[in-house]
């Protein structure tokens, strides 16, 4: 009960203009995964609960809902053709398709699709965002009322970033190696309001894909290697904090304070095995006994490594026994490999502030250190946002790891196994006093609010979800990697 007074206190808290819709932009109104007066079904599947079904062409952006209308964007992949699709949200039918095409589709990691981002309505019109192409509004008919071309975003993690409504703006953050910026735009015209270059230099372990959140007349972003408050009339910056991180997962407010999981890959130990010295390389591995090891017998040394989420591509960094080959004459030893080590201990050294963070935001310039609070270190995710009820946040990582801490004293309440597995790329979302959590292979777990840590529901759709679930009413909105379905009480 007092979890779900402190959720409905939480959503008090959103703009008005994104109350006007169900779930009008990714994870819902201001970005916060929590739909408190909804009632989907807790046990669902394509057998279970299903009212519709719908086969689509392929695509990772999550369902937004506004009347009775679901927006998403697809990639078809045979024709090189994105689009925009309006549906039918009580019939599961498709009611407009609106294609856009790009002179070039942009290219990611393996797990990237060109219509990763989610669009966003409020209530009037819908704008989607391609890295492929740029900005594009309709109006709910289906009718182009404006576009803003952009440069192809070029990445190594792919654009996936989803544009938001506020009050009056269209707000996009927009990193990669072309340009790096954060951007207002009139919602009704596309015509630019103001534009804020970002300072941050873009390198290959960035993906920028954190939406902005709003509170009052402050603009959130969780972007390259920081945390930043911006006047959301006129894109100045307030504050800022320095951070390692990705900038992956979206920020929230909780109590008045920002939460962002900053994660990076070399902030958790787990991630990051350890080295052994000459002595034991070379005892392991110089299978000639020369004193030194050459290249058929290096072994592979993980920099890092995600032990959990094994079927992701590209799923860690060895050590290159050519990088470590520094003379080049095929073989490594002891002094190449001492400053090798040293070399990585340094590289690591770099990685600061990583973990789950609570930041003030009615602060000026750069936030101090005692400002900055850290709630946990371990367990923070990749890429699902962390969620919170108003009294305790929750955080989801790959191997289906949830972790509760308490927002007041900042302890943490559990670690559980969800009986997830591999790579989790949705986020999780709260619904009637439920944790919904789905991983990338398709189950999807849900939990009960609170302390208790019980799994009350395993939910299998027989194939990957990618795409954060959405609720609107007592319906759950599920995209798997073929098709999205539609959940209700009581329909077999």
């Amino acid at each position: 009960m007092t979890t779900l007074l402190f959720a409905c206190l939480l959503i008090a808290s959103i703009s008005a203009s994104a109350a006007n819709a169900d779930w009008p932009q990714f994870r819902g109104p201001n970005g916060s995964g929590v739909a408190p007066h909804s009632s989907p079904p807790i046990e669902f599947g394509p057998k279970n609960n299903l009212l519709w079904r719908l086969e689509l062409q392929s695509g990772h952006s999550s369902p937004v809902v506004s009347g009775d209308l679901i927006f998403l964007t697809t990639f078809d992949p045979n024709r090189k053709q994105l689009s925009v699709v309006a549906i039918d949200r009580h019939r599961g039918t498709i009611r407009w398709e609106r294609a856009v095409a790009p002179k070039e589709i942009e290219r990611g990691h393996p797990s990237f699709n060109p219509a990763s981002s989610t669009p966003v309505t409020d209530g009037e019109r819908v704008v989607a965002y391609f890295g492929s192409y740029g900005l594009i509004c309709f109006d709910l008919e289906g009718n182009r009322q404006w576009e803003l071309p952009l440069p192809l975003t070029k990445s190594y993690a792919g654009n996936a970033i989803s544009p938001i409504i506020a009050g009056d703006k269209v707000i996009l953050y927009r990193g990669n190696y072309v340009d790096h910026f954060l951007l207002a735009v009139d919602k009704r015209t596309g015509k630019e309001l103001w534009k804020t270059p970002q300072s941050e230099p873009f390198h290959p372990e960035l993906a920028c894909t954190a939406i902005p959140i709003v509170q009052n007349d402050l603009l959130v972003l969780h972007g390259a290697r920081s945390v930043q408050g911006f006047d959301l009339e006129t894109g100045q910056q307030q504050w800022i904090t320095k951070c390692a991180t990705t900038a992956t997962s979206t920020p929230l407010i909780a109590r008045g304070r920002v939460i962002v999981a900053a994660w990076n890959k070399m902030g958790e130990p787990a991630l990051r095995p350890e080295f052994p010295d000459f002595d034991q390389l070379v005892a392991d591995h110089d299978a000639n006994d020369d004193g030194v090891i050459q290249q058929p017998e290096f072994p592979r040394l993980w920099i890092f490594h995600r032990p959990e989420g094994a079927e992701a591509p590209q799923n860690g960094a060895t050590i290159g026994f050519r990088n470590v080959d520094q003379n080049k004459d095929g073989k490594i030893a002891a002094d190449e490999w001492r400053r090798q080590l040293r070399d990585l201990e340094r590289f690591r050294r770099g990685y600061q502030n990583h973990g789950l963070l609570s930041l003030p935001t009615d602060r000026r310039g750069v936030l101090a250190n005692d400002e900055v609070i850290t709630l946990e270190t371990q367990g923070i995710p990749e890429v699902p946002s962390p969620i919170s009820d108003g009294r305790y946040v929750y955080l989801v990582k790959n191997g289906g790891q949830v972790t509760c801490v308490d927002l007041e004293s900042g302890e943490r309440v559990y670690r559980k196994r969800t009986g997830g597995s591999g790579t989790h790329y949705a986020s999780p979302i709260i619904a009637a006093g439920h944790l919904y959590i789905a991983d990338g292979n398709g189950r999807i777990v849900v939990m009960p609010l609170g302390e208790s840590a019980n799994i009350v529901a395993t939910n299998e759709m027989g194939e990957g979800v990618y795409a954060t679930p959405a609720v609107s009413g007592d319906c759950l909105y599920v995209r798997t990697l073929s098709a999205l379905y539609a959940f209700g009480e009581g329909n077999q």
